[in-house]
């Protein structure tokens, strides 16, 4: 008997980090970004996420969404006026049309982003070399958050000139002993993209796969429901 597999909706989807965690959850995700991803491992759609969005959303069982961070992100934030237009704040526009669109969703982004920290996760809770603290806001549905372990140590790399060793892989930058592509790719757990741009911006499939086992329940559970 053949199962019929949940449709997700991945939305600035990057080369599919949060995507492929989700298909091991068991669905089925079609991916759209503004720019190209050719590493993206599933259907892809090149086009503006709001418009696919509010043209195609109630096609699926569950939308994920996770707008560029860098108007968000420490590294950036509150630099100056050029930094802001170059990095606009897209997380209001984005959660109201999610809310638009009815179905069960996930917004997500870095700690400094204006989300409500309904699930925060970190590398330590799936014994990965990599913090990346991520924030998720959800909609439509609840999962719990796992316990936040301590750090076993340091992120390995070259602070203000000085170098210090630890457990875990700074996946960002270029500079400062940061590591190699195969230590991200370990790290992050993602092996079938090697742009080092694509690893900085992903998340760790673990983090989704967590997340959409929780999901696919929550809709699971409507739909005997509404039966």
């Amino acid at each position: 008997m053949n199962t019929i597999r949940p449709r997700l909706l991945d939305l600035c989807c990057c080369a599919g980090g949060a995507a492929v965690g989700y298909h091991r959850a068991g669905f089925d995700v079609v991916g759209v970004d503004i720019a190209a991803q050719p590493d993206y491992p599933f259907e892809f759609h090149r086009g503006d996420a709001l418009e696919f969005l509010a043209a195609h959303g109630h096609e699926f069982d569950a939308v994920h969404a996770s707008p560029p961070c860098q108007a968000s992100s420490t590294l950036t934030a509150g630099t100056n006026q050029a930094m802001a237009h170059k990095y606009p704040q897209l997380i209001p526009d984005m959660r109201a049309a999610l809310i638009a669109c009815g179905r069960p969703w996930v917004l997500e982004n870095v700690l400094g982003a204006k989300l409500r920290r309904d699930v925060l996760l970190c590398g330590e809770m799936f014994g990965l070399n990599v913090i990346r603290h991520r924030v998720f806001e959800l909609g439509g549905w609840t999962a719990p958050t796992p316990t936040h372990l301590p750090h076993r140590g340091r992120v390995s790399g070259y602070r203000h000139g000085r170098h210090y060793d630890g457990p875990y892989v700074a996946v960002y930058g270029c500079g400062g002993g940061k590591g190699s592509i195969a230590q991200w790719q370990d790290a992050m757990g993602i092996d079938w993209t090697a742009d080092r741009r694509s690893l900085a911006e992903a998340i760790p499939p673990a983090y989704t796969t967590w997340l959409g086992t929780h999901l696919s329940a929550s809709i699971t559970a409507g739909a005997e429901v509404a039966a």
